[in-house]
């Protein structure tokens, strides 16, 4: 068992510092940057493959750290929307993998499609109150068009690259 945690902990450390350098690859064009949503891979395998636990913290520190390493996001009011979002996808996503106990392709994309939504819900109500304290609008248009519309690049990523290394990770582990 406590192997089983220091590896996590170790692939965990592994899946952060990825999430701090694939915006660096795809960042130099914010509007690729944006699409692709390269810090939500790094954190949805981090809750697939380690579990909710390592999922919800990855998530919930990454935007920090590369806000305090890089200077981006901003800590108010990005990174923490982002950290919220984030971390609501390490949590869900790790809680509905376990939850359904046998582990099909099915179970996987039914597992990222719900942490995917629920994620966004909460990075919407996030960037809501935010805005909402600096008098700024958020209307439900915008949210539609940044949480879904221009995100459809990174989605398609995330539901054709996240199925594929969980898939090959637990057939090397033998799950």
């Amino acid at each position: 068992m406590k192997r089983e945690n220091i590896q996590k902990l170790v692939l965990s450390a592994l899946l952060l510092a990825i999430g701090l350098a694939l915006p660096l690859l795809t960042g130099q064009i914010k509007e690729i940057g944006d699409s692709l949503l390269p810090m939500h891979l790094p954190v949805l395998l981090c809750g697939l493959i380690c579990g909710w636990r390592y999922g919800l913290a990855v998530g919930a520190i990454l935007p920090f750290l590369r806000s305090v390493t890089f200077g981006m996001p901003p800590i108010y009011p990005n990174a923490i929307w982002m950290a919220l979002e984030l971390a609501t996808y390490g949590l869900i996503v790790g809680l509905m993998y376990k939850i359904f106990k046998r582990k099909s392709i099915g179970y996987l994309y039914l597992s990222l499609v719900i942490a995917m939504i629920s994620g966004r819900v909460v990075w919407g109500i996030a960037k809501l109150i935010l805005l909402g304290v600096a008098s700024k609008p958020f209307p439900f248009s915008a949210f539609i068009i940044g949480g879904f519309v221009d995100a459809i690049p990174g989605i398609i990523l995330q539901l054709v690259l996240i199925p594929l290394i969980v898939t090959l990770v637990e057939r090397r582990n033998g799950k």
